[in-house]
């Protein structure tokens, strides 16, 4: 299927490496043209270097949570790209902590980074997207903002929070022929995990750690998520072919969710 996402002009947050980074490369395979930030712009750039062969690529280093670095690094996108169609705000990380292990500023710092790392981004990208004939916002969340874990409670509470200002921003942006739309995904491999088995110990390779932690979160699947696996979503979202969705999640989860 084409997904008419040829020559569409792509802004993706946190892209140097898991989802962001398969979303690219997935939308550099469809002849999108693309405009990547991450906090260290070197390992950007070397995870994004096979992509330059593909596409068109802006990369810059950018803190979300900063308004000003994200008005430059959105205005850089715009000249070089000659504008904007669709945003991945993808920028994000999980704290793994209960409410009395977590701090004041641990707090703040998530409701910082899950709120402004996407309003900046949205703010900056408004008047391009509006330009565009398909412009288009995709959240990257968790299932986590409808199904809070005790083990992740202020990172559950602030993905509410994101779940919550995207049906806004959905129905705020309409008017102007943008689409907001949100992807939940659930337990999925990537470099936070990848730690995390390192630190643990176990004794056991990925596999069978991961299978552990599956059956105990009861996910139907019985196994994590890939990063691949989320990018397909991500990239229908962004398609012109999705013109009448907005103000809606996909949970991609393997069936973890437990509310109807």
């Amino acid at each position: 299927m084409d997904l008419q996402l040829k020559g569409r002009r792509i802004l993706i947050t946190g892209a140097s490496s898991g989802i962001g980074l398969a979303t690219a490369r997935l939308l550099a395979a469809e002849g999108a043209t693309l405009a990547l930030c991450a906090r260290d712009e070197s390992r950007l750039r070397t995870a994004t270097a096979e992509l330059a062969g593909m596409t068109d690529v802006v990369t810059a280093a950018c803190d979300v949570t900063d308004r000003a670095s994200v008005n430059t690094f959105v205005t850089r996108a715009i000249d070089s790209l000659g504008g904007i169609d669709g945003v991945v705000c993808n920028a994000g990380k999980s704290l793994m902590r209960t409410l009395d292990e977590t701090t004041d500023d641990e707090v703040r710092d998530e409701f910082d980074l899950k709120i402004f790392g996407a309003l900046n981004v949205v703010r900056a990208a408004r008047k391009a997207l509006a330009a565009s004939d398909a412009g288009s916002i995709v959240m990257v969340n968790a299932i986590l903002s409808r199904q809070p874990e005790l083990r992740l409670a202020v990172t559950a509470a602030a993905r509410a929070a994101l779940l919550n200002l995207s049906r806004s921003l959905a129905d705020d942006l309409a008017p102007e022929g943008i689409r907001v739309n949100s992807v939940l995904l659930g337990l999925v491999d990537t470099g936070q995990w990848q730690r995390r088995f390192q630190e643990n110990g176990s004794g056991v390779d990925f596999d069978t750690w991961s299978a552990d932690i599956a059956q105990d979160r009861r996910i139907a699947l019985g196994r994590f998520g890939t990063a691949d696996e989320l990018a397909f979503p991500i990239s229908t979202l962004l398609s012109p072919r999705n013109s009448y969705m907005t103000g809606a999640s996909l949970d991609v989860g393997g069936g973890v969710h437990r509310y109807v």
